[in-house]
């Protein structure tokens, strides 16, 4: 093994065209976190890199839909994102983004080199272009008929309706996003990278190489790839938002984001160089740098073998130590999708859970999906806070800091004769801070996190077995050396719970007046000196209600009926019916005068209504929707020659006109501007 000077540790670029969900979080910055912080603790040379990943098609369909520019989508998101990390504690070293100058320039540089060295090769193919719009297409630009399943509304890399991968030149009745015309073929140059020629290298880095110590997943998924035969990648396309190709025959081309993005980690580290007066080559180019690539699986081919094959071809810099990448975290047992809205947002969750992001970064990590897809629930969420943190953990530190001001007025008492049990307390302590570094050294963060809790575990059991509050008056001195042990474990527990829990341990680490402590320190048994000054007990946790947990699930709820409504069927046309048919219906606009609530019924309203021919008396059916109050002095349209007809002893001389909504809402037809009482609709 190489002796490893520094540690370059990368985490996924998030895309910026929405904010950061759990899922993001669990799979790629909380375990982030959690290994760049243990690696600092004991005293290693590291460099977190984050940044927003700013290119690509997404963000020009989501800017053109809004009607602002790419670089207004990217800010905006950008700086959710960005402070949502920093509110939950993720320690980046730099936290950068692509569209920046210094991305732009490093991302052009190393196409170039690869160009002026022949490591790139140039194809002419056919691509659908707009004639009105004068561009060339992305897939997501055009929509047409999937071939597989018929849906009308497929796009030109994917039907959304039945899964299907598509070629744009799959689809039927294929039509541009941008003018609605029907798009052609024409030709266009672009240069690839040529994978296929680095088949065996890869087959001896990875397949032989990485065996033994990447995830099974993650090695799984590349032998799949190199197996089924690795094709030229391309690395250009035609867009105006990214980084421009540095040809001059290249003009309206960028490079493509896959390309460009992983290159902001470079561009990253320069920028952090640039700040710290550093030197950004150590990081990149030093063989006694370890660099470790944290992503979800749907990054695995990206950063373990293109990414990897772009650095090779260049030459000079190193290769990726592990990539241990998560499988992915779902919501409520369905996925998680940030077009449907089903997910638990980073930035709304500092808001509605204020001071408890090391709940959200305990539970996550509790449930990380590192060998298989894991589900996130509200009702776990709550249990994790109340069952684990509060009740274990949290006890513990308070029953220990609320005796020893009890007691000793929060001077550290004298530790005295110990018997076997407290001695046996000493050395267990001593084995925590090796079991929980082993596995994070391996990746194994859920089982980091067990540890972590199994010594807090340790101290309640040991406070509730030895009973202080009972033994204070018939054997003062024991009670000296319970507290003692029982601090000297809360000090370990402030220390290596800083990886997984920061705002507890510096909490903890407060109370305790601790620091300036490192890793190797926990589990000693003499961290707290006799005679020293406590601070004020505080809770680490406090218990989360039902009622916080109810508004978080009603508020999924409600998403779910919004996508249902969304998504449900248009109820089909109706049996054709005569112009002479149509003229015999006399809807009108009519004033509400006057509405109450009719006896006895949920859904019934009575109003009395200005038709502008005479004022009557109806029944409508939307109590559910509308107060009485909100009605009156609203124009609204109704069918003013329907029938009499009596409905709960009031005589209803016509029908209000409204519109059901899939999920069964009735809103009121009105029209757009005031108009006379009794003017006829056509």
């Amino acid at each position: 093994m190489k002796d490893i000077k520094r540690y370059t540790v990368t985490s996924a670029l998030p895309y910026a065209n929405g904010p950061v969900h759990i899922g993001h979080l669990a799979g790629v910055y909380v375990p982030a976190d959690i290994y760049v912080r243990y690696l600092r603790n004991n005293g290693k040379e590291v460099l977190f890199i984050g940044g927003s990943d700013e290119h690509g098609v997404p963000i020009t369909i989501k800017a053109r839909k809004e009607g602002v520019t790419p670089q207004d989508i990217v800010d905006r998101y950008h700086n959710i994102i960005k402070n949502s990390f920093e509110q939950l504690g993720i320690s980046f070293d730099i936290y950068s983004r692509t569209s920046n100058p210094t991305h732009h320039e490093t991302a052009a540089e190393f196409f170039k080199f690869l160009y002026d060295n022949g490591k790139l090769i140039e194809k002419t193919t056919q691509h659908y272009y707009d004639e009105e719009a004068h561009e060339f297409l992305a897939d997501r630009y055009i929509t047409g008929t999937c071939p597989q399943c018929g849906n009308e509304h497929a796009y030109g890399d994917q039907c959304e309706a039945c899964g299907t991968s598509l070629n744009a030149t799959d689809l039927i009745n294929p039509k541009s996003a941008l003018s609605g015309n029907t798009p052609v073929l024409k030709e266009t140059k672009h240069w690839y990278l040529p994978l296929n020629e680095y088949d065996a290298w890869l087959r001896e880095w990875i397949l032989q190489g990485h065996k033994a110590d990447w995830r099974s997943t993650v090695y799984g998924q590349c032998k799949s790839w190199i197996e089924q035969g690795l094709q030229p990648r391309a690395v250009t396309r035609d867009l105006s938002w990214g980084v421009k190709v540095p040809l001059q025959e290249a003009e309206g081309k960028v490079l493509y984001v896959w390309f460009d993005a992983p290159i902001g980690y470079i561009s990253a580290t320069k920028e952090w160089a640039e700040e710290h007066h550093a030197d950004w080559k150590p990081w990149w180019q030093d063989q006694d740098t370890k660099l470790v690539h944290f992503i979800g699986k749907d990054n695995i081919v990206f950063h373990c073998i293109i990414f990897p094959c772009m650095l090779k071809a260049h030459g000079g810099y190193i290769l990726p130590d592990n990539v241990p990448a998560n499988e992915f975290l779902n919501l409520e047992g369905d996925k998680i999708s940030t077009s449907r809205n089903w997910a638990v947002w980073a930035h709304e969750y500092i808001e509605d859970f204020p001071g408890k992001q090391d709940v959200l970064r305990y539970t996550l990590t509790s449930i990380a999906p590192e060998t298989k897809d894991a589900d996130f629930t509200w009702a776990d969420f709550q249990a994790k806070n109340n069952n684990e943190l509060l009740a274990i953990f949290g006890n513990f530190v308070n029953r220990t800091v609320v005796l020893s001001h009890k007691y000793y007025g929060g001077i550290i008492p004298e530790c005295g004769v110990m018997t076997d049990y407290e001695n046996e307390i000493i050395e267990k302590m001593k084995e925590f801070p090796n079991r929980i570094g082993e596995c994070i050294e391996h990746y194994k963060f859920r089982e980091a996190q067990a540890e972590l809790m199994n010594l807090a575990r340790l101290g309640n059991k040991y406070l509730t077995d030895t009973e202080p509050w009972k033994k204070q008056k018939e054997n003062p001195e024991y009670v000296k050396t319970i507290l003692h042990v029982s601090l000297q474990i809360c000090a370990s527990l402030s220390i290596l719970c800083e990886p997984f829990l920061p705002f507890t341990a510096k909490k903890l680490q407060k109370i305790l007046n601790l620091d300036n402590k490192c890793w190797k320190d926990g589990g000693k048994s003499d961290l707290l000196k006799a005679g020293s000054q406590l601070n004020p007990a505080e809770y680490l946790f406090e218990k989360i209600e039902d009622e916080t947990i109810a508004k978080q699930v009603k508020k999924l709820e409600d998403t779910k009926k919004a996508n249902e409504t969304a998504n449900a069927d248009v109820i089909p046309e109706k049996e054709q019916v005569s112009f002479d048919d149509f003229q015999k219906m006399d809807i009108r606009v009519v004033t509400v005068l006057a509405a109450e609530k009719v006896a006895k019924t949920k859904k019934l309203l009575k109003l009395k209504v200005n038709t502008g021919i005479d004022t009557r008396e109806i029944i409508s059916g939307i109590a559910e929707y509308y107060q009485p109050e909100e009605l009156v002095g609203k124009q609204v349209l109704m069918l003013v020659n329907l029938a009499p007809k009596n409905i709960k002893g009031v005589e209803s001389h016509g029908m209000v006109l409204m519109a059901e909504n899939a999920d069964g809402r009735l809103s009121i037809m009105q029209p757009e501007k005031q108009v006379k009482e009794g003017s006829t609709v056509k």
